[in-house]
């Protein structure tokens, strides 16, 4: 990989825009300096508590193609420094991502943790495996009680990453963040509710409704 983020993202008509609106100093300043091989263990972590990620494709017809790919906490896995993968599913069987692909292999992820307002952008070349080709990996990407039906696998061959800003990411939380998060009042009603209960029974007792 070894290669900056904005080399891949900045072009020349992004530079020009940069140039023209202030920022084209710093940014390049940047793609001098800040050139990352593979993923560290921050990305890693990160990646391997995502429940979802927004891919996109470039088709044939020169229009790009946006779609959200979903699954249980983990569903993507991280190989090794340089590639991360996932179990495909069956779908509305539209199949626009994987045609995509397979005229062209260049993708775009973007990764939203809400709570924390972190974004993840990769630049990858995608590999598309089918379930025969490759059992050791069906293995290692396979997902335990998940009840859907598997169609394909996909790899991504990590060309470069960067973090985005936190700015205009609205907090949000899945049911089971919420949970977690209620639980300790969860707990001290559960422990007033037992109190309650232990004090009408003394009351009883004693004589008094």
């Amino acid at each position: 990989m070894a290669q900056n983020f904005h080399q891949i993202a900045f072009t020349d008509a992004v530079k020009a825009l940069q140039t023209e609106h202030g920022s084209r100093n710093s940014y390049e300043r940047m793609e001098k300096f800040n050139v990352i091989d593979g993923l560290s263990e921050n990305e890693m972590r990160f990646i391997a508590n995502r429940d979802s990620f927004y891919l996109a494709s470039f088709g044939a017809n020169n229009f790009p193609y946006v779609q959200h790919r979903g699954g249980p906490k983990g569903f993507v896995k991280v190989l090794d420094e340089h590639q991360i993968g996932f179990i495909d599913f069956t779908g509305n069987k539209q199949y626009i991502t994987v045609g995509n692909i397979a005229t062209n292999n260049n993708v775009a992820l973007i990764m939203v943790d809400y709570p924390t307002q972190s974004r993840l952008k990769i630049y990858a070349k995608t590999e598309i495996v089918e379930l025969k080709d490759n059992p050791e990996l069906l293995a290692t990407l396979d997902l335990e009680n998940y009840k859907f039906r598997p169609e394909r696998m996909m790899v991504f061959h990590i060309e470069a990453y960067d973090w985005n800003c936190p700015q205009h990411i609205t907090p949000r939380y899945t049911g089971a963040e919420i949970k977690v998060a209620l639980q300790p009042q969860q707990d001290y009603i559960e422990k007033l509710e037992e109190e309650n209960k232990r004090l009408i029974e003394k009351l009883k007792e004693a004589g008094i409704n």
